[in-house]
């Protein structure tokens, strides 16, 4: 399922069709397709390459964990779960929590300690 869903989404940032990613791992467009779709799974080997062609993990096309690259450092990545994006949703819906905590968030996690919160 993610393979399929981040498979598409990267295929597509990069502007790519399903032939052209389809011949930089010497299959078929119908093979890609067939990964998209979650109809078929690629091989061992293709699946190594597709990692290499996007430069990602292989936990993040398994819907594992994100890779994010920090805005002040591009050669700076954080690996981010699930887990951490759904704490970050809930938090946004809170805004001025959220705003407080992106204000200076040393300060306002130290403050949360001290309070023993």
């Amino acid at each position: 399922m993610f393979l399929g869903y981040r498979l598409k989404l990267l295929r597509k940032q990069r502007r790519l069709s399903q032939s052209e990613l389809g011949k930089l791992l010497g299959v078929s467009k119908v093979s890609i397709s067939g990964y998209e779709k979650g109809t078929r799974v690629p091989s061992m080997e293709n699946f190594l390459t597709i990692l290499n062609v996007f430069n990602i993990s292989a936990d993040y096309i398994l819907g594992r964990e994100i890779n994010v690259v920090c805005e002040n450092d591009s050669d700076q990545t954080l690996l981010i779960s699930s887990d951490d994006i759904d704490i970050i949703r809930v938090l946004r819906e809170k805004t001025n929590l959220y705003y407080k905590i992106i204000k200076n968030p040393k300060t306002f996690f130290n403050s949360i300690n001290e309070n023993n919160i």
